[in-house]
């Protein structure tokens, strides 16, 4: 019976005749990791035997064995990194698993051109993650005290019989949570379009949860970049100027990278 072929990444051939691989394991633990060359792509990849590898084997420890999922998790994304600081790299999603290797052959070459102008475009540039944090309590003080909406709703209160007074004014900590909510999305937006400037292409991912996170700050927006290396110490001194604005209103900017450019790649 054929093995199974893992795929880490995708290479540009022409950068693999210059520098050797990383010398690690594969997914497995025991095999080596190994090219396999298609003319100007070159694939990254393990063997694994068919009778530990099943999809329906994986698909039971995803669902049912954290600690071999983290494990092989952190494997892959060890793997990539390492060969992201030598090549120009097409990051393949966690558990990319062929058949044999002809079919990731088939599958590879059908999207050679795709493949062969993703190259072109990761090229001298990085991805890095922005990811923005809000404390919402000091930032709802601000908004209360100085939103034009809050004060606008505040004084049309104040004008009303004490009677009605009362049953508005319960109104008030509702329109804070939205002014709330309104303000921290005009914040991230326009810290996001001014960092696109930077940029050759950005884009907008889905907010973790605390549990995810473990901070006790929400996490207001989540957004990644794809920019020319001349162009990262600028981008960062953006965000570091940001957040010496915004710092004392509840902001926390963290920007992260490089990373293997799994946003802006255009094989799957």
């Amino acid at each position: 019976m054929e093995n199974l072929i893992y795929l880490y990444g995708l290479l540009p051939t022409e950068e693999v005749t210059d520098k050797p691989l990383p010398s690690v394991k594969g997914f497995d633990g025991k095999g080596s990791i190994y090219t396999v060359s298609m003319n100007k792509i070159t694939a990254v990849v393990s063997d694994l035997n068919p009778a530990d590898y099943s999809e329906e084997l994986i698909k039971d420890k995803i669902g049912n064995d954290t600690e071999w999922l983290q494990e092989k998790a952190f494997h892959h994304h060890e793997m990539l990194t390492a060969l992201y600081k030598k090549f120009t790299i097409i990051p393949l999603k966690f558990c990319t698993i062929y058949k044999n290797e002809e079919s990731m052959r088939s599958t590879i070459q059908s999207s050679k051109e795709k493949v062969e102008d993703s190259f072109k475009l990761l090229k001298g540039n990085e991805e890095w993650n922005l990811k923005i944090y809000c404390d919402d309590n000091t930032l709802k003080k601000q908004v209360s005290e100085n939103n034009p909406t809050i004060e606008a709703k505040k004084k049309e209160i104040s004008e009303l019989p004490r009677g009605r007074q009362f049953f508005e004014n319960k109104k008030i900590d509702q329109l804070i949570e939205t002014e709330l909510e309104n303000e921290k999305n005009r914040v991230c937006e326009r810290v996001h379009e001014k960092l696109k400037e930077y940029s050759l292409h950005a884009a907008i991912k889905k907010n973790w949860s605390k549990d995810v996170t473990g901070l006790k700050e929400n996490m207001a927006w989540n957004s990644v970049f794809l920019i020319p290396v001349a162009q990262v110490e600028r981008f960062l001194e953006e965000v570091y100027q940001v957040e010496e604005e915004l710092g004392e209103s509840g902001w926390r900017f963290e920007a992260s990278g490089p990373w293997p450019a799994y946003h802006f790649s255009s094989f799957s």
